[in-house]
Order: C-alpha cells, then structure tokens, then sequence
C-alpha cells in the first residue's frame, strides 16, 4: 500500500511517501535518515515522552554504517531501555524536504520487546519518560494522520500474528 500525505514542520512543508513492507531495491546509504519502532510489551504500546512534551514510539536516526535494523535496536534500548526479542520492518517512506535535491528515507518498525530494568534515561536526555498505553489509544499521544494510522493497524495485524 502506498500513502502520500503532507506534514507542515517549522514553516515548511513536506511531502511524504509511504509504503507497506522493505524496499524491493536496497536503500542508498545517504538516503538512510531514521527510523521508529511500534513496540510491545505484554499487549501495551511503548511510547516514550520528549523534554518539548511530544510522545512517539522510540526511534531516532541512523547512524553512518548503522542498518536500520541495528538503529531500531539501538534506539528501542536508549530510550526505553527494553530488549528486543523480535522485530520485522512494517514500511518505509521517502521524505521530500522543501528546497533540497534528497529524499530522506524512514523505516517504520514492529517489535516485541522487554525491559532491561527500569527506565532511568536515555543516552541523549530527550526522553523524560515512558508509558505502555493500550495501543488503541495512541492517538491520545501522536498523530501521524493517515500514514500513521496504517502503521498502528500494520503494527497490530503483526502481532496478531504472533499470537495464532
């Protein structure tokens, strides 16, 4: 399934492109930019709460050398510090940033995680806080319109999947 849809972020607007599953062509490197990952713990969605008061699954960017599947692991335990035990990608999308030549690719993530103990904080200090929420209200805590919402349902079909 393909998404396209609009983001306005400090006065510019960006067009994005979202896509169900990996690429069918291996990414370029310097497109690599981030990635967030929809994780589970006993049935819960883990969020995480930024300084600025924002919540969103926890993700970041990936670093040079770094696949996003190493970057989603990576992430899920600076800010949230839980363990993956298994993970798959549920879609990707493209980003066209105004006034520039590239387009920045994202990768969304489904995982089934556990704590390593508890949370005390990340490396960086953006995230103050954890929450497992029911994940049918996640739109309580973000909104990522339409591509968003595919990802939750994509998310839930995944772990559903699991469980049969």
């Amino acid at each position: 399934m393909e998404i396209k849809s609009q983001f306005e972020y400090d006065g510019k607007i960006f067009n994005f492109t979202y896509h169900d599953g990996v690429p069918t062509a291996e990414t370029d490197p310097k497109m690599l930019d981030g990635v967030h990952a929809f994780c589970f713990y006993n049935n819960k969605l883990v969020i995480v709460g930024h300084e600025n008061g924002r919540w969103t699954p926890p993700g970041g960017s990936i670093e040079k050398g770094e696949t996003y599947e190493d970057a989603s692991v990576r992430e899920i335990k600076e800010e949230s510090n839980m363990k993956v035990l298994r993970q798959e990608c549920i879609g990707y999308q493209d980003i066209e940033t105004p006034g520039e030549n590239r387009i920045q690719r994202q990768f969304r993530m489904f995982a089934i995680v556990e704590p390593y103990g508890d949370f005390e904080s990340d490396p960086d200090g953006d995230i103050s806080e954890i929450k497992l929420i029911d994940p049918k209200d996640f739109k309580k805590y973000f909104d990522w319109g339409k591509i968003g919402d595919r990802l939750v349902e994509r998310a839930l079909e995944m772990k559903e999947k699991l469980n049969k």
